[in-house]
């Protein structure tokens, strides 16, 4: 794997496709193992196991700290498991077999001073292609990503977003079986990250197992079809985002005027589980009977000037799991 951003790959699923796509989704189903490291004494990941079926989308998510970018690192070979394994298509992965993963650190790798042509053209070469074919190759991908008219340009002149796109491309350049992203949606701005997410339910679509790491829950909750929760080190959820957001309790959102609103105490008295969204509004865990209940009790403390039952997002589940607020 390159350290300058992307991982080598032999899987063609893309732009000058040139093998099967069946035999590329083989090597794009990720295992994670009982994974265990510490730094000293602090227990950075703690038997963490899940898996990134093949063809789907998952998303990474934990606050800060709780150890995804350690697992990322582990994943892709940049840092060593005190203990744990991880399989690619079933098997152990060795240097040889990263080979099939595209990899786009949260650190992006590029040199800001190149031009953007020469440095993927750079890296395709790297990975084993002649002139001709990586010019071709990174002509398709960037004409792809719409950033075609920058490809003389060096990457320090790029917006924010396209320079995103060109490391985008640095890890999809060679069509990875399996494509690791950590904070791929970092200050992007909406346009920017609906192209992103194009570009990754396509590879998702041809088989392409698609693991990120982010901070955005509701971006998780909108593309991803499985996701896993981290907190401190251990693994706290993890499946399908609709059977997540099953799992948890349904939520109704109570909002009081601010000249008769309860304090903290009388709310939590009356109705247990209530936190605290913004301002004056609240959540309230309550399954498909309680809304009367819990009318009954918001009307009982104070002035209620909105009331609606909400489905449960993997923002709630996240909270629900997790005893911290952030989500990064």
């Amino acid at each position: 794997m390159s350290s300058v951003g992307a991982g080598a790959v032999r899987a063609r699923t893309g732009p000058g496709d040139r093998r099967d796509t069946a035999s590329a989704a083989g090597e794009g189903h990720l295992e994670v193992v009982g994974l265990t490291k510490r730094f000293g004494d602090r227990v950075a990941l703690d038997g963490v196991s899940f898996s990134v079926p093949r063809g789907t989308i998952t998303g990474f998510v934990g606050n800060n700290g709780s150890g995804k970018t350690t697992s990322l690192r582990i994943i892709t070979g940049l840092l060593e498991p005190d203990a744990g394994t991880v399989l690619v298509g079933g098997r152990p992965v060795t240097d040889a077999f990263r080979a099939a993963i595209g990899y786009m650190p949260e650190a992006r790798g590029l040199y800001r001073d190149m031009k953007v042509t020469r440095q993927l053209v750079y890296l395709a070469r790297l990975y084993g292609m002649s002139k001709a074919e990586a010019e071709r190759e990174v002509a398709a991908w960037t004409a792809r990503l719409g950033i075609e008219r920058y490809r003389s340009a060096k990457l320090k002149t790029l917006s924010l977003g396209n320079q995103q796109r060109v490391q985008l491309i640095a890890a999809l350049l060679n069509h990875p079986g399996l494509l690791i992203l950590d904070e791929p949606f970092s200050g992007l701005d909406r346009a920017a990250a609906a192209s992103m997410s194009e570009i990754l339910r396509e590879a998702a679509g041809r088989g392409v197992g698609v693991f990120f790491s982010s901070h955005q829950l509701d971006l998780v909750d909108s593309i991803c079809e499985r996701a896993v929760i981290l907190r401190r080190g251990t693994v706290v959820a993890e499946g399908r985002v609709d059977e997540l957001r099953d799992r948890g309790s349904a939520t109704i959102r109570v909002t009081f005027g601010a000249r008769r609103a309860p304090t903290a105490q009388e709310l939590s008295a009356a109705m247990p589980g209530a936190r605290l969204l913004h301002g004056t509004t609240f959540a309230v865990p309550a399954g498909a009977d309680d809304a009367g209940r819990v009318l009954r009790a918001a009307l009982g403390l104070g002035e209620v000037t909105e009331f609606s039952r909400r489905r449960q997002t993997l923002g709630d589940v996240f909270a629900e799991v997790s005893d911290e607020t952030g989500a990064k």
